[in-house]
């Protein structure tokens, strides 16, 4: 089957945490026989920082969004780029249309586009951030994707448990499949350690509003309360923050330096975005970017977190900066690497993008099966 996939990068991470995911849900379904085609907008200057990964999985498709683009930071060769219109046409011809959330551009024009494919292609809407989507929706009663959803064929859910499948359920939805995160174990591996990247402490993600006051508590203000111990902050938009002395801001850090990052610190923490936190069953993908590294994970307090890892036998859960102090104070080295092996083993044994390749797969092919039938 082909697939054709609106989102909003797979050959960049700035400012786009979703990428992992995307490549990893769509390279195991291009090994299961589906031909795939990944288009993006060029917008937010991801064009220019491209990631050095193989992503020769997909058909690699750069568009025009739709007005004007001054704000958002296009490259080089945008005017000899096709417009939203125009890759459409191409998109139609696909047994399956995916339009992802959170493009950050033309997504409710692209929401309705895709159904306009129907009924030659099944029409999914693969969401990276569901508590967020409903959220939006509740909150206003002309939200267009209200009028999309039981339209659709189906909607992908990277998290969200059953706050989120009840949510869409709400509105009318035919299918729905939750599919995590996951662990590409090729690209997400132990590597030795760098020196550059040495801490007790390391925390990667960009500066969001609504996880900002949860990176204030667990991160920074822990910070403040163990002096002795060494704190490294990765990620955009965190260069004007207020920092205690004891903590390195290095800003972004590319896909290719996640392993050495995760491999150099001693403890790694997590901090989910608060709708994610609040509807739980969200493991995003630093969580097993860090599985894959065998890293020990310090992760924040959501419901669903036991449905992935063991607490304090394969990932340390805290709730207060004095949770996160007492962990770095009471576990040691030989500790942290006990953790990080069985937190590794785990992501191996039930995580990996190959089991929500088969996922998707399966679901696909029974929608599909349906629609012919029908």
């Amino acid at each position: 089957m082909k697939i054709f996939a609106f989102g909003s990068s797979l050959v960049s991470s700035y400012w786009n945490g979703a990428a992992t995911y995307y490549r990893g849900c769509y390279k195991y379904l291009a090994r299961l026989g589906y031909d795939i085609t990944f288009a993006e907008p060029d917008a937010y200057g991801r064009q220019t920082h491209k990631d050095a990964v193989d992503l020769s999985f997909a058909n690699l498709v750069t568009y025009k969004p739709v007005g004007t683009q001054g704000d958002f930071g296009h490259g080089d060769n945008y005017a000899d780029l096709p417009t939203l219109a125009e890759v459409f046409e191409q998109a139609r011809k696909a047994d399956v249309v995916v339009k992802h959330s959170g493009i950050g551009v033309d997504d409710a024009l692209t929401e309705s586009l895709i159904l306009e494919a129907q009924p030659h292609s099944l029409a999914v809407y693969w969401d990276v951030d569901s508590p967020a989507t409903l959220a939006r929706m509740d909150a206003d009663p002309s939200d267009s994707f209200r009028a999309v959803v039981p339209r659709l064929d189906a909607v992908f859910s990277y998290g969200g448990g059953p706050m989120c499948r009840d949510g869409f359920a709400r509105y009318g939805v035919r299918n729905y499949l939750q599919a995590y995160n996951g662990l590409d174990p090729e690209t997400h591996f132990p590597v030795a350690p760098d020196p550059a990247y040495a801490c007790d402490l390391a925390f990667l993600g960009n500066r969001l509003p609504d996880r900002e006051a949860r990176v204030e508590e667990l991160f920074l203000r822990a910070a403040e309360l163990a002096p002795e111990q060494t704190f490294l902050l990765g990620g955009e938009g965190w260069g004007d923050k207020a920092m205690p002395a004891n903590v390195r801001y290095i800003g972004h850090v590319p896909t290719a330096v996640h392993n050495v990052l995760n491999s150099s610190a001693r403890t790694v923490l997590n901090i989910n975005r608060a709708s994610m936190a609040v509807s739980g069953f969200s493991p995003p993908t630093r969580v097993f970017e860090a599985a894959g590294a065998a890293a020990c994970l310090l992760c924040d307090d959501w419901a669903g977190i036991d449905d992935c890892f063991a607490i304090d036998d394969e990932i340390l859960v805290v709730r207060t900066a004095e949770d996160v102090v007492r962990h770095l104070r009471t576990h040691d080295a030989a500790a942290t690497k006990r953790i990080g092996q069985a937190f590794h083993a785990r992501a191996l044994r039930d995580h990996t993008y190959a089991q929500r390749a088969a996922q998707a797969d399966a679901a696909l092919r029974q929608m599909k099966a349906v629609a012919c039938i029908l």
